[in-house]
């Protein structure tokens, strides 16, 4: 690496606080857009899903254990497809640990797929994750919100995806996050959901990597070409 723009102590620290100004204007804005991600109105969900899971079949209901809200992450792994996708397992790789944290805050997580439930298990084994994943593989959740798309699907076939109608994606799968809530009366509801570039947020690798001076470095026109997954570098 060649070393760029080198200054004095005295020089460096001017332009850092000019950058912190910034910076402590950006976070005032994701305050600010956190609020208006709470008051999103709410949608009462309708259908009763139920997944597989590691103990047995359980309703979206029952996937909230003892919390009152659940965050999913809508992981890529299609029915036929022989292990989780690179990208996914990127994500997955910032949760574990997580747990304990999240319900200290009222808050379950877990993952859904569309790959049966005997394919999952052994890839998270593999990967030495200790969140919760659990199979839709029976149910239509994952077409429900848009982050599958049928195995019969023609690579060409426009889909319905992060909001928009008629878009292209290389994939029968997608990634997402959906956000629910259950009242009092056992009601649940979707809250939130995001999709492609709005994951960004909860990956905290690259929060870390975003701070080094070559960046995310990726190239442009395949963005993820350089990941694999962790026990393949």
């Amino acid at each position: 690496m060649k070393p760029q723009n080198v200054v004095t102590d005295e020089q460096w620290l001017e332009a850092r606080k000019e950058l912190l100004l910034k910076e402590k204007a950006l976070t005032k804005e994701l305050d600010k857009l956190a609020q208006s991600r709470r008051e999103l109105p709410w949608v009462k969900i309708e259908k009763d899903y139920v997944f597989d899971t590691e103990n047995g079949q359980k309703s979206l209901s029952e996937l909230f254990e003892d919390q009152s809200q659940l965050i999913v992450y809508h992981f890529m792994f299609g029915a036929d497809w022989k292990e989780g996708c690179p990208s996914c397992s990127f994500w997955a790789d910032n949760v574990n640990g997580l747990d304990g944290h999240m319900k200290a805050r009222d808050i379950s997580f877990i993952t859904v797929s569309n790959a049966p439930l005997e394919k999952l298990l052994p890839f998270k084994k593999r990967m030495g994750w200790d969140f919760n994943w659990v199979s839709s593989h029976s149910n239509s959740f994952n077409i429900d919100f848009n982050v599958s798309f049928g195995s019969n699907r023609k690579t060409d076939d426009l889909v319905t995806y992060n909001f928009k109608d008629n878009v292209y994606f290389p994939s029968d799968e997608a990634p997402g996050v959906s956000v629910f809530a259950k009242d009092d009366d056992g009601n649940l509801y979707r809250t939130y959901s995001t999709y492609g570039r709005g994951l960004d947020a909860i990956n905290c690798a690259y929060s870390y990597i975003d701070l080094t001076p070559n960046g995310r470095n990726e190239d442009p026109a395949n963005t993820m070409s350089w990941l694999h997954h962790h026990d393949r570098y």
